[in-house]
C-alpha cells in the first residue's frame, strides 16, 4: 500500500514514511491510494474477538509492507495492556437503542490513548531498527498533548514538543502535561489558542530547512497512522450491536475531524454504517460549512469543552479531498483560500458530503442539560465532549431500529468543574492519577512566535 498527499506535490510514500513524514512536504496530509475491504463473511468472523485480535486484522493491511504480522500483534498487545478496561473500548447503554462508546480508560483517560499508546511502540520499533532519533512536535487542545507524553515519556529514540494554549485547558489535562519529569518531554504553553498552537506546528513542518535538522515527525491527527488506529473501534463497537447483519450509527465529537473521519474510513472498508453526526460545540464551522458549503473561520469560543475550541480543522481536507474525487489540484488551490479566511465548496462536493456525514450544533446550555439528564437517567456521568456527542445524535436521529453510538471521548473526571457545575457530582480521578494535583509542575511559557518556538527547540532538543 501506498499513501498519497492530497495536495498531489509530494512523492507517495510507504506505510513507514508515511507515519514518520506525518504531514507531506507540500503542506498536504496522506491518505491510501487504496482502502482494504472486508467482506461480509470477513467481518463475520471478528465477531466475538478480543479487542487487540480486530485490531490486528483491521490495521494489518495498512502496514504490512513495513511491519511483519508477528511483530505488530506483540506491539499491539504492549500498546493496550495498560488500558484499565478488559474489553479496552467497552460499550454502555443510555437508552432504547442508544449507547455511548468508552473510549477513556486508557493511561490519560481520553480517546487520543487508543492510538497514541500504539503510536509510541511503532515509533519506537521503527526508529530503533533505523538507528534514528526524532523530534516529534505536536499541538493540542487537551488532550492529544497528554497522550503523546504519556506515550513517549522516556523514549531514547525521540524528544517530545508539545504546544497547548495557555490558560485555554483543564486542570487536568494541563498537569498531565506538565508533570511528567522525564527529560525527553517538553510542554510549551503558547499565548494564543489552538488554532495558533497548529499554525505554529504546520509552520515548522513547512520550513523545511528547520524540519530536516531538528528531524521533526508529527503525532497530531494529521499523522495517518492517528486515523488509522482510531478506525478500530468503529469495528469493534458495530460488530457487538449486530454488524455485518445490521448497519450502525455513530456521533463524534468533532474538533479537528481525524476522529469522525476514521470512522468513514471503516464505512469505506466496509463496515455497515449507517450514519456519523458531526456534533460540534459552539466553534461550529463544520456544522455552519455542511449547512451552507462556506467553509469560513471566526472566533474561537472558549466553552466546557476545550478539545473542540477550534476553528480550522486539518482533518476536514481530507474529506474534502474525497468529495472531489481526488483532485488534489483543487484542494490546494481550497486551502490557500482558507489561509485568506475561507471557501465555498461547489454543489458536487456538498452533495457527496452531506451523503457521508450530518452535523449538528450543541450548544453549551444543551451540553450542561445533556450530562445532567443522563445521569439522572442512567447514573453514568458523561464529560463535555461526550455529552456533545449524546446531544448531537439526539438532534439527527434517523431510523430508531439502528443503533446509535455517540463515542465518549473523555473521563467525566478531566473537567470536574463543568461537570459539577451541570449534575453536582464531582468525579474523582482514578486511583492511578489520584495524586496529580501534587505533582510538580514543569512548563514553559512561551510568546505565540515561531522563531522563538524553534530556538528553544534547537536548543532542548538531544542530537
Amino acid at each position: 500500500m501506498r499513501y498519497i498527499s492530497t495536495r498531489g506535490q509530494a512523492p507517495a510514500l510507504p506505510f513507514e514514511e508515511t507515519m514518520l513524514t506525518g504531514l507531506a512536504r507540500d503542506g498536504g496530509l496522506y491518505v491510501p491510494d487504496a482502502l482494504p475491504r472486508f467482506t461480509a463473511e470477513e467481518l463475520q468472523a471478528m465477531v466475538g474477538l478480543p479487542y487487540e485480535e480486530v485490531a490486528l486484522r483491521v490495521m494489518l493491511p495498512f502496514v504490512e509492507d513495513s511491519i511483519d504480522a508477528a511483530t505488530f500483534r506483540t506491539l499491539i498487545g504492549e500498546a493496550y495492556s495498560g488500558f484499565g478496561h478488559a474489553l479496552r473500548c467497552p460499550l454502555a447503554q443510555t437508552g432504547p437503542n442508544d449507547w455511548v462508546l468508552e473510549l477513556h480508560h486508557g493511561p490519560t483517560l481520553a480517546f487520543k490513548d487508543v492510538a497514541m499508546q500504539l503510536i509510541g511502540r511503532l515509533f519506537e520499533f521503527v526508529l530503533n531498527r533505523r538507528g534514528e532519533r526524532v523530534t516529534i512536535v505536536g499541538a493540542t487542545s487537551g488532550d492529544t498533548g497528554s497522550a503523546a507524553i504519556e506515550a513517549f515519556r522516556g523514549n531514547s529514540a525521540a524528544d517530545v514538543f508539545i504546544l497547548f494554549p495557555h490558560g485555554r485547558v483543564s486542570e487536568v489535562q494541563r498537569r498531565q502535561m506538565t508533570t511528567p519529569a522525564d527529560a525527553n518531554v517538553h510542554a510549551l504553553a503558547v499565548e494564543g489558542d489552538f488554532d495558533d498552537c497548529q499554525a505554529l506546528v504546520k509552520a515548522m513542518f513547512n520550513d523545511f530547512a528547520f524540519r530536516d535538522e531538528a528531524g521533526l515527525a508529527a503525532i497530531n491527527s494529521i499523522n495517518w497512522a492517528r486515523v488509522m488506529a482510531q478506525t478500530v473501534y468503529y469495528f469493534t463497537a458495530a460488530l457487538a450491536l449486530g454488524a455485518p447483519g445490521r448497519p450502525v450509527s455513530f456521533s463524534v465529537p468533532t474538533g479537528n475531524f481525524g476522529d469522525i473521519y476514521a470512522g468513514n474510513v471503516a464505512r469505506g472498508m466496509g463496515l455497515p454504517v449507517e450514519s456519523l453526526v458531526i456534533a460540534t460545540n459552539e466553534n461550529d464551522i463544520l456544522h455552519r460549512c455542511m449547512q451552507t458549503g462556506e467553509y469560513r473561520r471566526s472566533e474561537v469560543v472558549q466553552t466546557t469543552a476545550p478539545s473542540m475550541d477550534i476553528q480550522v480543522s486539518s482533518n476536514f481536507e481530507r474529506a474534502i479531498f474525497d468529495a472531489l474525487d481526488h483532485d488534489a489540484y483543487a484542494v490546494a488551490e481550497l486551502m490557500q483560500a482558507l489561509s485568506s479566511g475561507g471557501f465555498t465548496l461547489g454543489a458536487n462536493a456538498m452533495s457527496r458530503l452531506r451523503a457521508s456525514y450530518h452535523s449538528a450544533r450543541v450548544s453549551q446550555s444543551e451540553t450542561a442539560e445533556t450530562i445532567a439528564r443522563i445521569h439522572a437517567e442512567t447514573g453514568q456521568i458523561l464529560d463535555p465532549h461526550s455529552a456533545i456527542a449524546v446531544h448531537g445524535a439526539a438532534q439527527v436521529r434517523g431510523n430508531p431500529q439502528t443503533p446509535m453510538i455517540a463515542l465518549a471521548c473523555a473521563h467525566a473526571a478531566k473537567f470536574p468543574d463543568a461537570v459539577e457545575a451541570a449534575c453536582g457530582i464531582r468525579p474523582p480521578l482514578p486511583p492511578r492519577l489520584a495524586d496529580l494535583y501534587e505533582r510538580e509542575e514543569r512548563m514553559t511559557v512561551i510568546a505565540n512566535d515561531l522563531a522563538q518556538i524553534q530556538s528553544l527547540i534547537r536548543e532542548r532538543r538531544q542530537p
